[in-house]
């Protein structure tokens, strides 16, 4: 047994022995190779990364499915065929659409740049986003010399560039080395119309020029200077109210430096007192309320500041920097405390200006006159205006012939915040043009001819714009064939003015008038009086010439018009133009045709006509009605209902009262009716006799002064 016992223990050492070394070698050889994965990534390490695959080869470790960390050894996976189903149509092709080209976010015709004198060559065309040989190529055309592109350029000659270059100038001036000194501040009366605006200055200057208005309301742009009793002077702009002059609004806000807004105290705050409030925040100015017509027995300041403060007006009782003073223009109370928020408001500013060097002015209005040609309302911002100068405005041009101050007497020279009247200019300026003093007369005409040559592009561009936004409407509108657009005619009018800005407000006015029926096209505009020229070019377009503020054209005139059929209308306020003009409007109008029920008839009983002749036609039913409201007439069609639903509608083809046929029957009387190819008759069966209505546009005017066409 021993003998046993030792052979066991023998054969299982050995056997030990023999399994013991391999399992060694296989685990260093093992890690081995764990360590030249880290070292080399080549496919054949990659082949060896685990032991249990180290004696395959390649191709069936390329062929295993379930292991991805093989790398350059897999063989592609063939995928199942799928067949076609039958019922499978082609692939369609989707029709191409190129892509849409992207705009420009601001072209250069809307780009404005800041030049200033002295400027390089170089520093405009940066601005310009030109290149320096172009511009030295323009430099050539307008007749100056070319030096380096370091050299200064005057003011002039840099608009003169940029508008050849096509882009809009703002110019710069500088203060350095002038004199400086305090001015008188300029001061915009504003608010509501017939709230006391003109009342309220003839009170602080002591005049009546309200009661020389037409119609009693402001319909002009007025600059005056007041002598206040404790010395000071301020110039004030007068501004209309009306809805149709929120453009001359927005002029004087851009050139004051004070805003008076005019409220009274019995009406409140209305439209264009909200619209004076915001062009005065677009501009940036500083607002002064005067609450007006205090001595009623209706007023209520309290009332109105609260309405102010809702409008988002910081008052000062409310904590805010807005000064409110309680004024009557009638008693003449309160002036006082006016005059000194106003001073207070300016010292505050501490305004001051430029006195030497040429001068800076800004044109309020612009009139034509019969024996001084035309005559421009300008108020000097800095520097000195003197007679004998050349000046460029907008796109005119002239040498100042003679300076009239605000009384009619003529000066030298004007001084900033100084209104005056320019005489001497070749044509009309715009109102809000800048005036710009030139050296010369050919840099004068040079500038007006460049600015002309501008305005045309912008207006030919504008033109073509319109076109191509109306051309869209009208391929939107062919393509939805199934609404129904309205007929809309063309009204040209010819618009004659006694100043720049009424022209201006009375064109703006006529084309808010437009509707999808009638299209309002102002083909002319112009200040003066209407003479023959204006009634060649209405008798050529076929339009109707309006008149506001001019004189009545002369017996000549108004005889070949009215042989010539063409329409002169003239009127001196602003009401009574736009109502005229609005009527027109609605009479030459198409209208569009309505379906409306003219009358009701109710069956009451049934007749039948058998056994007629065949030279009499086939059997007839007639209706027994009476007409229960309106008319019925036999040239209507007629619609037959039966518990509120249609049942049949047709024409009638015969309606008779008693025995005789007759056209129409009023309401309560009893007829008989036959409907052609309606047999179907019942008592209590309802009758409606249908007719085309013509509808025309209707003139809606608010209280506010704004006009509009609704269709």
């Amino acid at each position: 047994m021993a003998w046993r016992e030792l052979g066991k223990k023998s054969i299982h050492a050995s056997l030990s022995r023999l399994l013991t070394p391999t399992t060694s070698r296989h685990t260093a050889l093992s890690s081995s190779f764990s360590g030249l994965e880290l070292k080399s990534s080549s496919p054949s390490t990659q082949c060896i990364r685990e032991s249990h695959l180290f004696h395959t080869t390649p191709q069936l470790l390329g062929r295993r499915g379930d292991r991805d960390d093989t790398v350059g050894l897999q063989t592609h996976k063939k995928g199942k065929f799928k067949k076609r189903p039958e019922n499978a149509k082609p692939p369609v092709e989707a029709p191409y659409i190129p892509p849409k080209l992207k705009k420009p976010t601001k072209s250069s015709t809307d780009k404005t740049i800041e030049i200033f004198e002295g400027m390089t060559t170089l520093e405009l065309a940066q601005r310009c986003g030109q290149s320096v040989a172009m511009l030295q190529n323009i430099l050539v055309n307008v007749g100056e010399k070319i030096g380096s592109e370091f050299d200064p350029l005057g003011i002039d000659i840099a608009e003169l560039i940029a508008i050849e270059v096509g882009v809009n100038v703002k110019r710069l001036y500088s203060y350095e080395g002038s004199i400086v000194l305090p001015r008188a501040p300029v001061v915009t009366v504003m608010g509501h119309v017939d709230h006391g605006k003109t009342s309220l200055l003839d009170a602080l200057r002591q005049t009546s020029v309200a009661a020389k208005e037409a119609g009693g309301i402001t319909q002009h742009l007025g600059a005056f200077v007041v002598s206040m009793p404790s010395g000071a002077s301020i110039t004030f702009l007068d501004t209309p109210g009306h809805a149709a002059f929120s453009a001359m609004r927005a002029r004087g806000a851009a050139v004051t430096d004070i805003v008076v807004l005019v409220v009274a105290a019995d009406d409140g705050v209305m439209p264009q007192t909200i619209e004076a409030m915001s062009h005065a925040r677009s501009a940036d100015v500083p607002i002064v309320v005067a609450i007006n017509k205090c001595d009623k027995p209706a007023s209520d300041p309290e009332r109105v500041k609260v309405q102010l403060a809702s409008e988002g007006l910081p008052l000062e009782e409310m904590g805010g920097d807005v000064q409110v003073v309680e004024v009557s223009a009638v008693t003449k109370t309160g002036l006082d405390r006016l005059e000194e928020a106003l001073l207070l408001q300016a010292e505050l500013m501490d305004l001051k200006a430029r006195v030497d060097g040429a001068a800076q002015a800004y044109v309020v209005e612009a009139r034509l006159d019969r024996g001084r040609g035309p005559l421009v309302t300008a108020l000097v911002k800095a520097g000195t205006l003197v007679v004998g100068q050349h000046v460029a405005v907008g796109a005119e041009w002239g040498k100042i012939r003679a300076i009239r101050d605000t009384s009619g007497k003529p000066t030298n020279q004007a001084t900033p915040a100084m209104p005056v009247e320019i005489e001497g200019l070749k044509g009309l300026p715009m109102a809000g043009d800048d005036i710009t003093v030139v050296d010369s007369e050919e840099r004068a005409r040079m500038l007006s001819v460049g600015r002309k040559k501008k305005m045309e592009k912008d207006r030919l561009r504008k033109m073509n714009e319109e076109k191509l936004s109306l051309s869209g409407t009208e391929s939107f509108s062919e393509e939805n064939e199934n609404d129904s657009v309205p007929e809309r005619v063309e009204l040209p009018i010819i618009v004659k003015g006694d100043v720049q800005g009424t022209v201006q407000a009375v064109t703006d006015s006529l084309k808010s008038l437009n509707s999808p029926q009638v299209f309002v096209n102002v083909i002319h505009v112009g200040v003066g009086p209407i003479c023959q020229s204006d009634l060649d070019l209405a008798q050529a377009t076929g339009a109707c010439i309006v008149g506001f503020n001019v004189r009545t054209p002369p017996h000549s005139v108004t005889l070949a018009a009215a042989q010539a059929n063409i329409k002169i209308k003239v009127h001196r306020v602003i009401y009574h133009l736009l109502e005229d003009i609005g009527n027109f409007i609605v009479e030459k109008a198409p209208g569009t045709y309505e379906t409306e029920v003219a009358g009701e008839a109710q069956v009451l009983n049934i007749f039948e006509l058998k056994g007629r002749s065949k030279s009499k036609g086939d059997d007839v039913k007639i209706a027994g009605c009476r007409v229960m409201d309106g008319q019925v007439m036999r040239s209507s069609t007629m619609r037959l209902l039966r518990s509120g639903e249609v049942v049949f509608e047709g024409c009638c083809i015969s309606l008779k009262r008693e025995t005789q046929d007759v056209e129409t029957v009023q309401k309560g009387n009893e007829c008989g009716l036959v409907l052609r190819d309606c047999f179907d008759f019942q008592i209590g069966d309802v009758i409606q006799c249908l007719h085309q209505v013509n509808k025309k546009p209707k003139f809606i005017s608010s209280e506010s002064g704004a006009v509009r066409i609704e269709c």
